[in-house]
């Protein structure tokens, strides 16, 4: 084993901690494998994917998560109920205690990189006492060569202990887990839970704060790829509406699936890997994604195992709905190497309307794509005691609002600007329900969605005829080859029309409600969309 694999316990003192007991430097996969092993941390599948478990959190802790309010970012924060302020004695009393915990334990670091542009990309660290945790960060982060691994030093750190737990009397926290990002220090803590998206997300705000202000980079929440004749598309959508699905395409270049920057150069990966959801995956609709689950390096995420012969079960949801995989995005077939592409010729801004009333494409003027990207809208199905089940409007500002410190405002003009300047044909493209609301209607098929939006990038259906939805103002296409006519306006799927015209104008109504919030910050153009 080489020297820098594992070290006793030195090289860590920049970030106070002296005493832990082995350091395993940026090790490869191969040696997290064996440690994962050793340690009991998960299971190695039939095919070589690894299986782990995280406990009681299986998503993202929101409520956890905190802002340190301090002088030299204070004023730049959106400050509310997402980027919620914490105090910054409490922050360093905190992670005294985190430090303390780190005494004689086993540690994993991983240094690497947040960006695949080089002149824009951000060292960082990320330290954590779980060798499935550095694979996860050495997945989903851009790898250093090893010749940058004897020069880099990290700009941010991320320091997770999933066992480690806050007390939230002493510590000001909410519960016993606890996200806190702290832009003076640099330092990002995470304790008391062991999602591993809680990693990237973290490094996520810290870019969409950093990027726009010191460098007019519009951060975006999206997938990216690249067609045969070089022109990139960009798909925005929250968790659920097919961002990853509808952008790995085998006849396009996959740039990346999450987190994107768009400079005046063209736009960039933030990550070198994929965080996928997997539930009831299908080797027939997705068969690129499907293929990254039964290969070495990639981690299966509260999927469920077979204890005796490994196998996994991807339709299986007794731990959660959201079981995800982490792959480096080298185990995606037809990829861009770089991880950058030129400027979008398309944006995809992706819905799942559970209520069933907007179409299944439409065309946007910049001021719809501003106004749907301040929105940033689907809907989610929620049970009931009652036993039916009734969708919930969910709007998430810039289709990422939990990662967005900065006013929206700013991503919004940063976004209206880009398309103007590029000349930017701008789709909404709902993966929802068609002829009726969940429990009605029927999920829209994926191969429609795909040739709907095959037909936006290759041009063929900005060459033909639309019609104006007469409620959200949206330009409709009449014609899309592979897909039914009558899919294509959804009032015409309805059986019952009046019932169609009643759940249109409810949904506008939470549109224009939503909206309130940016009006005095927006053109009047944008505010007077709906």
């Amino acid at each position: 084993m080489k020297f820098n694999d594992v070290t006793r316990g030195t090289g860590l003192e920049e970030h106070g901690i002296t005493n832990a007991n082995l350091i395993f430097w940026t090790p490869p996969t191969a040696v997290l494998y064996e440690q994962i092993i050793k340690r009991g941390e998960g299971l190695v599948s039939h095919l070589g994917a690894i299986a782990v478990k995280t406990g009681h959190y299986t998503g993202r802790a929101a409520n956890e998560k905190f802002i340190v309010d301090e002088p030299a970012s204070r004023d730049n924060i959106a400050w509310g109920k997402v980027n919620k302020p914490f105090d910054p004695a409490r922050f360093d009393a905190l992670y005294d205690r985190m430090l303390a915990y780190m005494h004689g334990k086993d540690l994993f670091v991983q240094d690497c990189f947040a960006g695949a542009d080089r002149e824009h990309r951000l060292p960082i660290r990320v330290i954590t006492e779980k060798a499935w945790q550095s694979l996860f960060a050495r997945n989903m982060f851009v790898r250093a060569t090893q010749e940058e691994l004897a020069t880099i030093r990290p700009e941010f750190t991320v320091v997770n202990m999933p066992n480690f737990h806050a007390v939230p009397t002493v510590d000001g926290t909410n519960s016993e887990t606890f996200i806190i990002v702290n832009f003076a220090r640099k330092l990002i803590i995470i304790g008391g839970t062991s999602y591993a998206g809680e990693n990237k997300k973290s490094v996520f705000t810290i870019l969409n704060y950093l990027l726009p202000i010191e460098k007019k980079i519009l951060s975006m929440h999206c997938s990216a790829n690249v067609g045969p004749k070089g022109d990139t598309a960009i798909f925005f959508g929250l968790s659920g509406t097919g961002k990853t699905t509808l952008s790995a395409d085998p006849h396009r270049s996959l740039v990346g699936d999450d987190e994107h920057g768009w400079d005046d150069k063209g736009i960039f990966n933030f990550e070198g890997g994929c965080y996928a959801k997997i539930i009831r995956l299908s080797r027939e609709a997705e068969p690129e994604i499907y293929e990254t689950t039964r290969r070495f390096g990639t981690i299966l995420e509260n999927v469920a195992i077979d204890t005796q012969s490994r196998r996994v079960d991807l339709d299986d949801d007794s731990f959660t709905e959201n079981t995800r995989a982490s792959y480096p995005l080298t185990h995606i077939p037809n990829i861009v190497l770089s991880g950058t592409a030129g400027h979008p010729s398309n944006i995809i801004m992706l819905t799942c309307d559970a209520y069933g009333v907007l179409p299944p494409i439409a065309r946007l003027t910049k001021e719809q794509a501003m106004y749907h990207f301040l929105s940033g809208y689907t809907a989610k199905v929620a049970g009931t005691e009652a036993g039916g089940k009734e969708p919930s409007a969910t709007f998430s500002t810039c289709f990422g609002g939990p990662f967005m410190p900065l006013d929206p405002a700013v991503y919004g003009e940063l976004l209206r600007e880009k398309i103007a300047r590029h000349t930017v044909s701008c789709w909404l493209v709902n993966t929802g329900w068609s002829g009726g609301p969940y429990g009605v209607g029927s999920r829209m098929k994926i191969a429609y969605s795909r040739a709907l939006v095959n037909a936006a990038l290759d041009g063929t259906l900005i060459a033909g005829s639309f019609e104006q939805d007469p409620f959200f103002g949206l330009d409709i296409p009449t014609s899309c080859a592979g897909v039914p006519a009558e899919v294509l306006n959804p009032r015409n799927t309805w059986a019952d029309k009046a019932k169609y015209d009643e759940a249109a104008r409810k949904l506008v109504e939470l549109f224009r409600g939503n909206f309130e919030k940016y009006r005095a910050s927006v053109p009047d153009d944008v505010a007077n969309v709906m």
